[in-house]
């Protein structure tokens, strides 16, 4: 259902490095590449996540209560993700854990520009 996401970030250079690398551990790629907004996606069939200088040239602020979740295919993937964010410079918002009642696993963490980001698995 979801075709793209997008979020604002205040250098796109080096949210494409970190994007780059990170999103790289689950097989996506930088895809399409407009200079203001640049698109990721696994595939031609997968939903793309962009990142992008807002339109009205004012900062990027994420919102309260927004994040961007990305599925993953193990909890050792979400290991490897939250800790491959915290290398490239992301905060951590929660340790990879169990959560819902054993039927969640997930970790978070706030990208260099605040964003919130999710890496999980259902159970």
């Amino acid at each position: 259902m979801i075709g793209y996401t997008t979020i604002g970030v205040s250098n796109m250079d080096k949210a494409k490095e970190f994007y780059t690398a990170l999103l790289g551990e689950m097989g996506a790629k930088l895809g399409m590449d407009m200079g203001r907004i640049a698109f990721f996606s696994a595939g031609r069939d997968k939903p793309m996540f962009a990142i992008c200088q807002p339109y009205n040239e004012e900062a990027p602020n994420p919102g309260n209560g927004n994040m961007v979740a990305f599925q993953c295919e193990s909890q050792e993937q979400i290991k490897a993700l939250h800790a491959k964010a915290i290398e490239l410079g992301a905060s951590d918002e929660g340790a990879p854990g169990q959560r819902i009642k054993d039927r969640f696993y997930g970790a978070y963490v706030r990208d260099p520009d605040g964003n919130k980001l999710a890496f999980f698995q259902f159970a």
